[in-house]
């Protein structure tokens, strides 16, 4: 659809499409579930009504807090983004107390820690181990056996050395992220082109081409090309016949902020008008904030590389 005004700006004119429908009721959101079956499910669902009782009290601010949260824990997991954001909505950076205490901080006397899952992992031998399993040197296999809660602290949670400003900063101009980005984009076999005949349209999304209206600033270009590439990663294959273009454009618009807010450029708010399209459907909206999360961390990894050596302690139980 073509993207013609600024990325923190929702529009809701289409109509529910029909096939919404038979789409909801494959999504695992839907599905009952407890804590002990399935703790990341019901994290997400908890987070999510909690947005929705927000939004319907008139707080759409809610909402800017749960997407700039995705633009600065992008390489946490889906569910524990939106349990720190629930729980703190201004978290900007966040640790464990060893992690926080290893680096010459703090935590704050009374301060309550944020709740995330972590990982609990396990061992064992694959079958064509087993006949080897006196053998010192058989290797086991780490899987997944479980969940356990731990608690981080945001930076503002704690006091003490001050730490080091993260390199590559950028506030408000896009430095190399739209050189990176245009790479990308041609990496994944998506045409690139300039036209004017797309006007009054910034972006249009065909299908294994996007075309930019030239003329933009750099921050624009790069925000437009984001909200055009969601769609191709998000809308070219199956979701397409299983959402309305209302959906489709909005989860775009969210992608583009998300990107934008994560590389420093001023993105303003987000409407609330996001959550008015789900009709209340926590499922559909838990799985579009996924799917949007998922896209943009995808993005951000392409066009800030310098992240995959961040120091691990701030990717803990991610």
């Amino acid at each position: 659809m073509p993207y013609t005004n600024n990325v923190s700006t929702i529009r809701t004119e289409a109509a529910p499409h029909r096939k919404n429908a038979a789409h909801l009721s494959q999504s695992p959101y839907q599905q009952r579930t407890t804590q002990r079956d399935n703790p990341t499910q019901l994290v997400i669902k908890q987070a999510v009504d909690h947005l929705i009782r927000q939004l319907e009290a008139g707080k759409s601010e809610a909402l800017t807090a749960y997407l700039a949260a995705m633009a600065r824990f992008h390489r946490y997991s889906f569910g524990n983004i939106l349990s720190i954001a629930r729980q703190k909505p201004d978290a900007q950076r966040v640790a464990g107390i060893r992690t926080w205490n290893e680096l010459g901080r703090f935590v704050k006397k009374g301060e309550k820690g944020i709740q995330i899952l972590a990982p609990l992992m396990g061992y064992r031998r694959s079958r064509k181990d087993a006949a080897a399993e006196q053998e010192p040197e058989t290797k086991l296999q780490p899987v997944l056996i479980g969940f356990r809660i731990v608690y981080v602290f945001d930076v503002s949670q704690t006091e003490g050395v001050d730490l080091p400003e993260p390199e590559h900063r950028v506030t408000g101009e896009v430095g190399d992220c739209l050189d990176r980005l245009i790479e990308f984009v041609n990496g994944r076999g998506i045409e690139l082109e300039y036209n004017e005949r797309i006007a009054p349209a910034l972006g249009v999304s065909y299908g294994g081409k996007i075309a930019l209206l030239p003329g933009q600033s750099k921050a624009d270009t790069l925000t437009t090309l984001v909200h055009e590439l969601g769609h191709e990663i998000l809308h070219k294959a199956e979701r397409r016949t299983m959402t309305t273009a209302t959906v489709r454009e909005t989860e775009a618009e969210a992608v583009a902020f998300i990107v934008g807010r994560a590389i420093g450029l001023e993105m303003g708010r987000a409407s609330s008008d996001y959550i008015q399209m789900y009709a209340g459907n926590v499922a559909l909206l838990a799985e579009s904030l996924e799917v949007v999360q998922r896209t943009a961390s995808t993005i951000l990894t392409a066009i800030r590389p310098e992240e995959a050596a961040q120091p691990e302690q701030f990717r803990a139980a991610s």
